[in-house]
């Protein structure tokens, strides 16, 4: 290697896995001149506690930083390594102007299903307790400004087997969809290296979109305390709660554990969005239902009966 790369590479892996394929995929995507960066956790203390893996990750990335003060970052997290990556870039606002691009697969930001049914009472039950939060606001605060590809997998019309699509959508972030694509699969696949390449190549910049009812009501959902993203696999079992003009529409349904879902749906009767809150979180989701209900009041033409 030498001693001046065109670009460092950090590389991180997730939860339940090592380094070993997203090295495989960070040597298939660089050139000789780019020095790649990918810590291995470790498979078990992925299981544990968050902590620990920040302080490997943000050890490597001061030593970088050393050896190599000049030399622009390019970032790729897979599932929890984006998590990860998202912690120590809000903990580090001086690193953001190294920073070229963050690309975050099949990262949970909204917080992880699977987490919040194993920890439903935020009893901080091993890693579910990081996997299951909502880091919006801390994504925002940094995609705003360091230019951001999403990238999620699709294999049942809502997730890619273990990560809600709608859990790894922000913002301020280019977001691609990869149809047949499992969470494992992301890891290294073909399809993915194109994705990033060509994102590499168009001179990344942060995405603004001009914001729509239905994601600006989807937005305030998700910033409910414990609200969690989900599969919308239970849409059909919804009773419409709002409808507003050109047919947007926010839907209910409670499940045989009490648990409540919550749905925004567009004109077409097409899902946009499903959620979740457990117990403790029903009352501050049926405190945001009435605050909508009266900020949106003019827009609305059905209330629920």
């Amino acid at each position: 290697m030498i001693d001046a790369p065109d670009f460092i590479l950090f590389a991180q892996h997730g939860w339940a896995d090592t380094n070993e394929e997203i090295s495989q995929l960070a040597t298939t995507l660089v050139t000789p001149k780019t020095k790649i960066i990918a810590p291995n956790l470790g498979w078990l203390k992925t299981w544990l506690s968050l902590d620990d893996l920040l302080e490997t990750v943000e050890t490597s990335s001061l030593e970088i930083i050393e050896k190599y003060p000049t030399t622009p970052w390019r970032i790729i997290g897979h599932s929890l390594g984006g998590l990860i990556w998202l912690e120590l870039l809000n903990k580090h606002p001086k690193w953001w102007s190294k920073i070229n691009s963050l690309v975050l697969i099949a990262s949970p930001v909204g917080g992880a299903d699977i987490a919040r049914i194993i920890d439903p009472l935020s009893l901080g039950i091993g890693i579910a307790k990081d996997l299951g939060k909502n880091r919006r606001i801390m994504a925002d605060r940094v995609t705003k400004i360091i230019p951001t590809l999403v990238i999620a997998g699709n294999i049942d019309n809502g997730s890619d087997g273990t990560i809600p699509v709608s859990s790894t959508k922000l913002s301020y972030a280019h977001f691609v969809g990869l149809p047949g694509i499992s969470h494992a699969q992301l890891k290294n696949h073909p399809h993915v290296v194109e994705v990033i390449q060509k994102f590499w190549q168009t001179s990344p910049s942060p995405a603004l979109f001009e914001k729509d009812l239905p994601s600006i009501l989807i937005e305030r959902l998700q910033l409910i305390p414990g609200m969690t993203d989900a599969h919308p696999r239970d849409f059909e079992r919804a009773q419409t709660y709002l409808t507003f003009e050109k047919g947007v529409s926010i839907r209910l349904w409670t499940n045989p554990l009490n648990v409540l879902h919550i749905f925004v749906a567009n004109e077409q009767e097409e899902c946009l969005y499903a959620g979740f809150v457990g117990w403790i979180h029903s009352d501050a989701l049926n405190q945001a239902l009435e605050a909508i209900h009266q900020d949106y009041y003019e827009l609305v033409i059905h209330g629920f009966e």
